[in-house]
């Protein structure tokens, strides 16, 4: 693709980087192939092709966003299919989140909206603040008909009906490998998950000291910054992740670190972009070190080696979340290992494409996040499991409102298949 941005403007590196995934792209539309909102909408701007042309224009001519091309990049998932299949290789994910922090710089969103992104980035990333409106979402259920929004409707829909007790493991503290240590890394704990549902990091830690490693959560490590990021709030999410880069860099200085373990693959794509994010800044080489010693739970599960187990009887439909197949191309491991423990593995049709959840997607636009759940959630029943497993808590919780199949994260599976306890949500499954 052609572009025409000056000297000046090229100075400024976020510019110069929309540069040159500009110039990659070629126009060819196999993107349009795998987007979720351009089958869902039919329109070539709800296409990355069609948001990349609205950005390039954007961008060009050093312009305030408009309402038009607003509506189309919010109606974004960041569900990243369109560069596992572009042939070209362009980073939209890089496009995209630059276009972002342009339009929160120079669009005046109505009301309503900068009330419910300042709301959303202001109690998601902190569990205990998360914690309470949850409840108070529990409690304004079923006054739900009396909202005039359909977004907050959306939020007190997103409740669970169980809200677990906090959990003592996600403090930080230091987890002893069982037996011969071979590894020492430290957990990120998170942020929305810790309110969700606490089963997850519970079951991490006693797989992963089970076969051998030294678990740590470190003083300071928080919110990985992911849901503001996506918000164009640059200034927020950076200062969270921040707080990341110096807890594990500190952690890694004092007593080492093998690798950073993630098993929110939401926040395990942006925590491995840290080095690009904090290129320009005087963390750039603290925040590469972290990139690279970030993992999803399943790909150092893979490293260390789980053990063989029987049959276990049970199908499990493996749903994999846009951020781990695409955002870090972990596509066979979690299948790999739920086989070697024991399980029947299915995959639904379709399996590259969005469930809808997408951070704070399903929130901010209900109506396409519904419709993309309700074919996911069909295409998952359509192959008869005994259980739903997924490596993000954003799909568990999306996938889990709209089906009476169990759903659990996959490292519950792995944790109760090698000695750990069964899974809460599996009841009499």
């Amino acid at each position: 693709m052609q572009t025409n941005f000056t000297a000046r403007q090229l100075e400024d590196p976020g510019i110069a980087r929309a540069n040159e995934i500009l110039r990659a792209c070629v126009h060819c539309g196999f993107c349009t192939a795998t987007c979720p909102t351009y089958q869902v909408l039919g329109d070539e701007l709800d296409s990355p092709r069609g948001r990349i042309y609205l950005i390039k224009d954007m961008l060009e001519n050093d312009r305030p966003a408009d309402e038009k091309t607003v509506k189309h990049i919010d109606r974004c998932l960041s569900c990243l299919a369109c560069m596992t299949t572009c042939p070209s290789g362009v980073h939209y994910m890089h496009l995209v989140d630059h276009a972002r922090e342009h339009i929160e710089k120079t669009y005046d969103r109505p009301l309503m909206d900068r009330v419910l992104r300042w709301t959303l980035a202001r109690i998601l990333p902190y569990p205990g603040r998360f914690r309470m409106a949850l409840l108070a979402a529990k409690v304004g259920r079923p006054f739900r008909r009396l909202m005039p929004d359909a977004r907050l409707r959306a939020m007190l829909d997103m409740a669970p009906k169980r809200i677990p007790p906090v959990s003592p493991n996600d403090d930080p503290q230091v987890f002893p490998a069982r037996g011969e240590r071979k590894m020492r890394v430290a957990l990120m704990t998170g942020c929305a998950q810790r309110a969700l549902n606490t089963d997850i990091n519970d079951a991490t830690i006693r797989l992963l000291t089970r076969l051998g490693c030294e678990v740590v959560v470190a003083e300071g490590a928080g919110c990985c910054g992911a849901l503001t990021h996506h918000m164009g709030k640059a200034d927020e999410s950076h200062a969270t992740a921040a707080k990341n880069i110096r807890a594990w860099t500190r952690e890694a200085e004092r007593n080492g670190l093998d690798a950073i373990v993630i098993n929110t693959s939401g926040c395990g794509t942006t925590v491995k972009d840290y080095g690009h994010i904090f290129r320009q800044s005087d963390l750039a080489g603290d925040a590469a070190r972290v990139s690279s010693l970030a993992l999803d739970v399943t790909e150092l599960l893979t490293k260390i080696g789980l053990p063989e187990g029987a049959a276990k009887g049970l199908t499990v439909a493996y749903h994999a979340a846009c951020s781990l197949q695409h955002g870090q191309k972990v596509k066979f491991a979690p299948k790999d290992l739920l086989k070697r423990a024991g399980f029947k593995v299915v995959e639904p049709a379709d399996s590259h494409l969005c469930c809808g959840s997408a951070g704070t997607y399903n929130l901010m636009q209900p109506e396409i996040s519904a419709e993309l759940k309700s074919r996911k959630v069909a295409t998952l029943e359509a192959t008869r499991p005994d259980v739903i497993a997924a490596g993000n808590i954003g799909c568990m919780m999306q996938i889990g409102g709209a089906t009476e199949t169990p759903v659990v994260h996959t490292v519950e599976l792995l944790d109760w298949a090698t000695g750990g306890p069964r899974p809460r949500a599996l009841g009499h499954v």
